[in-house]
């Protein structure tokens, strides 16, 4: 139900320079989504009135993915004057004028926060009479984070940012979170009064606590005990770091459900994957993207699925796919490569050294080794011999080739794109097949076999082949 008293400010403005990348540092993916599309999901689960996202550097890139994620949320612009003060100024100021509510501000920058601990704090502010409610915590190192400032009976006084604060004040081991709920009007009245005068030049959000307090309304800190649930990420290595920890989440969440991970420190899971129950995920797995894996399929060791479904019953093992549909009870690797647009039959098989690309494969058949399938389309129950090749570019255009059901081609065929294998038919080894194969039809290139003898010994005397030979007696 939507909560028409609470409206959502998001704060996605920030340069994120410490990134050093190209990319903007809340569209870096964590859990296979962008960082700041982990803080809309928790905004679109409180199901606020009101969403705002406050954007500047790099903002079309990230009003692209705000958009796609939660259409409703209006983007803001943030102007030339810094600071999140500023930046929730303009975020109120586009609020609707009927809007009497309260006001959740949240960095775009902190995936891991969750609604239960929003929904705390909003519970918590609501049960009080405080005109602001923050949320702190305690980090095993509070260098560059604000400092929680107390009065003597422990309530909340203030906030000092490292930059501002006396070495008595760095030495208080709790920190702002930078989570803050206020009173709309409260906050209204106090946003005016904000200024630039402090070591960065910036309107600080965090002087609003000061001002409140000055003007005699009461302030409160809910201190939270998981300091990783609002950490922040400014760099490479803050992203690693929450990647491993929501990683772990995931992958507990799924050995719950019924799945079975053998080692979760070496087994990756993205977000939007899906597992039945009795799946078997082995060592050195990465199930990426929106796979969806059935039940009973067993997937790894040292594999990656990207975007790829994977029937029931299924065994994928050593194999690297990519948007690859696997039916039931299908055997894939190891050792596979499978490109987008294969599909793969029930109980078929791509076996050891396969690679295949844009390949339909049909229930029961098999393309057991060392094989390049491209382009192609294999019936029912047909058999792709070892070290086979589909031929499928002319060095212009890729050309496609259908084989038929229950097709037997030997070892070391070359099918040489566009042509046409009929039901039933054979190829002989070592055949190159140029014309279509018409169905019941073997089709062999007849070149016959002629033996030179004495030819080692003509032409590489003295060798030991040569010796072997002679010795030999025949």
């Amino acid at each position: 139900m939507t909560d028409n008293s609470l409206a959502i400010v998001i704060l996605a403005a920030g340069q994120g320079t410490r990134m050093k990348s190209a990319t903007p540092k809340l569209l870096h993916e964590l859990a296979g989504v962008p960082i700041i599309s982990h803080v809309l999901a928790t905004a679109r689960e409180l199901d606020a009135a009101q969403v705002i996202t406050v954007v500047r550097h790099e903002r079309d890139r990230l009003v692209e993915v705000i958009s796609a994620e939660l259409p409703a949320s209006v983007v803001v612009d943030q102007d030339e004057i810094p600071g999140t003060g500023r930046a929730v100024e303009l975020a109120v100021a586009a609020l609707p004028a009927g809007f009497d509510g309260d006001v959740l501000v949240v960095n775009g920058d902190v995936p891991l926060l969750n609604a239960a601990t929003l929904s705390n704090l909003i519970d918590a502010h609501r049960a009080g009479a405080a005109a602001a409610t923050i949320l702190s915590t305690f980090p095993a190192d509070a260098t560059g984070y604000g400092r929680i400032i107390r009065t003597e009976d422990g309530s909340l006084d203030r906030i000092v940012e490292h930059k501002d604060a006396t070495d008595a004040e760095r030495a208080v081991s709790e920190i702002n979170a930078g989570v803050y709920l206020f009173g709309l009007s409260a906050l209204r009245d106090q946003l005016a009064h904000l200024t630039t005068d402090n070591a960065q030049g910036e309107k600080y959000l965090t002087d609003i606590i000061g001002l409140l307090r000055a003007a005699g309304s009461e302030v409160a800190a809910l201190s939270v005990a998981q300091s990783w649930l609002v950490e922040g990420i400014n760099d490479r290595a803050q992203l690693s770091e929450a990647a491993a920890r929501l990683n772990a989440l995931i992958v507990r969440g799924w050995q719950l459900n019924g799945v079975t991970v053998q080692d979760p420190a070496t087994t990756w899971i993205d977000l939007k994957a899906t597992l039945a129950e009795d799946v078997t995920v082995l060592p050195g797995t990465q199930i990426l993207g929106a796979t969806a894996i059935a039940r009973g399929a067993s997937v790894g060791p040292d594999t990656t699925l990207v975007h790829c479904e994977v029937g029931e019953g299924a065994t994928v093992k050593r194999t690297d796919a990519t948007l690859a549909v696997i039916g039931a009870g299908a055997s894939v690797g190891p050792f596979a490569f499978l490109r987008p647009g294969t599909e793969l039959g029930v109980d078929g098989k791509i076996g050891t050294f396969v690679e295949t690309k844009n390949a339909k494969i049909g229930e029961g058949s098999k393309v057991p080794h060392l094989s390049y399938v491209g382009d192609a389309t294999v019936g029912v129950g047909s058999n792709v011999g070892a070290g086979t090749i589909f031929a499928n570019y002319d060095g212009v255009n890729k050309h496609s080739s259908v084989i038929g059901s229950h097709v037997r081609s030997g070892s070391h065929n070359v099918f040489v794109a566009p042509i046409r294998i009929g039901d039933g038919a054979y190829t002989g080894a070592g055949t190159v097949v140029r014309k279509d194969v018409p169905a019941g039809s073997l089709a062999i290139n007849v070149a016959p076999q002629r033996n030179i003898e004495g030819w080692v010994a003509t032409n590489r005397p003295g060798t030991d082949a040569a010796k072997a030979a002679a010795e030999s007696g025949e």
